[in-house]
């Protein structure tokens, strides 16, 4: 009974709190393609311009980037509005996703009520994070870089609010006016733009132009072409380039793929399908967890490090961490110097038991999130076998029962999760050695987005040219 109360009085609140927030309206009509463009469009142009404005009052900037190793996944800029990104948005939706799918959030996703619940209590949590977030990081990490100590609630507020636009703007693209998602689209831009940059950036570095490609055309003249096959301190390389290329078209055979199950609706005769098991079946969500998990650790030991080591000059410490007193944000020894990348193939070649032992446990760790993910996040055969037959479809040959199915589906889901981590977390472990454009990781999410978008480019124009098949597959 108390179980009861409880579920009770948490969906008044939710309820009643949701009532003072600020919504994003669904259209009222159907939204065209091409007006769904111009609206991801704006509201990609808003946030590459909130990733040039500095933060005001911040005299100078931080001696360590506490969040280097995540800001791919959160498309942050460092010293800007966008200091946190889509961090908190990220934080929250994945800590919803967490309880619902370990069913301490019990809900009917086929109610819309329930629906619309879920969606309010991730926007209350989303905002909560932010508020947190901000006011932790505005205070412990550019307090005293402000010009004047009475500065700090206005850099909170600049965090906070930035971040609330951030989620606005994700909310208006998710709420049917753009395609996609707001997050999806700006990590995709943010990794694009990094190998954009890597590509043709006219920048001058020590030996030339940052771009490998005005770097070429600068050493043709000079007469000195090979000298931009490998490049010192990790800049652009033809090496770089060309492995850049390669992890691309693997990662783009890899997502296609799949296990095909033939499935017939029971309401709809004649209509048959396939329900595909592919080989990336957790998607990047656990290099994403494995991300957060090794930039918390990094943030940590930065922290204590600061703190209570800075000499290096404390054994017990030494044996976890160790960082470079001048400028290094990447550990140079301890346990944490092992389980990070080289970040360039010439690091790698010259500590090669470091870079063993980071892609087997990076490998290892990926492996371990996916098969955790599979069970937490509702895509264990059980809840695979339940939402098919919620469908209103069957597999043919076998009884429609969620045993039956649940059965079938126990010879695929597990095998695929544990080689679908294994390959995923190796291209990002060897990805991040190779010092690939965009990094590792950033390449892992913009080739799993774009698959997505082609997929929602598919949807969108069976819906303009076939609207009643359009319907069907809804439903099925």
């Amino acid at each position: 009974m108390s179980t009861v109360q409880n579920e009770s009085f948490v969906r008044t609140v939710v309820k009643k709190v949701s009532a003072y927030i600020p919504q994003v309206e669904k259209p009222k009509k159907k939204i065209g393609l091409s007006e769904k463009f111009i609206w991801c469009g704006i509201a990609l142009f808003a946030y590459l311009v909130m990733g040039q404005i500095p933060l005001f009052g911040v005299t100078d900037s931080p001696k360590f980037d506490f969040l280097a190793f995540a800001r791919v996944i959160f498309a942050a800029q460092q010293g800007t509005l966008l200091e946190l990104g889509i961090g908190p948005i990220v934080t929250a939706g994945l800590l919803m996703q967490l309880l619902k799918g370990s069913e301490l959030i019990k809900l009917n996703f086929k109610d819309p009520d329930d629906r619309s619940l879920f969606t309010s209590a991730t926007k209350i949590v989303t905002i909560i994070v932010i508020v947190a977030e901000g006011s932790l990081y505005g205070v412990s990490v550019y307090g005293h870089l402000l010009a004047s100590p009475s500065l700090i609630p206005i850099l909170v507020a600049q965090l906070v609010g930035s971040s609330l636009v951030v989620m606005y703007l994700d909310e208006t693209i998710q709420k049917g006016w753009g395609l996609g998602s707001g997050i999806s689209l700006f990590i995709m831009a943010g990794v694009a733009q990094g190998i954009m940059w890597s590509v043709f950036s006219p920048i001058p570095a020590q030996d030339g132009p940052v771009g490998i490609v005005p770097y070429m055309i600068d050493s043709a003249i000079h007469g000195d072409f090979s000298s931009a096959l490998f490049r010192s301190g990790q800049l652009p390389s033809i090496f770089g380039l060309i492995v850049t290329s390669l992890v691309l078209l693997a990662l783009v055979y890899v997502q296609g793929i799949h296990i095909d199950i033939p499935i017939v609706s029971t309401k709809y005769r004649g209509f048959t399908a396939v329900y595909p098991i592919k080989l990336l079946y957790t998607s990047n969500i656990p290099v994403i967890l494995a991300s957060a998990l090794l930039a918390n650790a990094i943030f940590i030991g930065q922290m204590l490090w600061a703190n209570y080591n800075p000499e290096n000059a404390n054994p017990f410490f030494n044996y976890i961490f160790q960082f470079d007193p001048q400028a290094s944000q990447s550990p140079t020894g301890g346990i944490l110097y092992y389980i990070t990348a080289p970040r360039s193939f010439e690091h790698a070649l010259q500590d090669p038991m470091r870079t063993f032992v980071y892609i087997i446990f990076w490998t290892g760790i990926v492996t371990v999130f996916g098969r955790l993910w599979v069970e937490l996040g509702g895509l264990s055969p059980k809840s695979a076998a339940k939402n098919l037959l919620d469908a209103d479809v069957q597999v043919p040959g076998f009884r429609r029962t969620q045993s039956s199915v649940q059965t079938l589906l126990n010879k695929y889901i597990p095998a695929v999760t544990i080689a679908g981590g294994i390959i995923i977390g190796l291209l990002a472990a060897v990805s991040n050695v190779l010092s690939v454009f965009g990094t590792g990781i950033g390449i892992l999410l913009m080739v799993d987005i774009l698959v997505n978008y082609y997929n929602l480019l598919v949807r969108e124009q069976v819906d303009t040219h076939m609207p009643k098949l359009a319907a069907l597959l809804g439903r099925t």
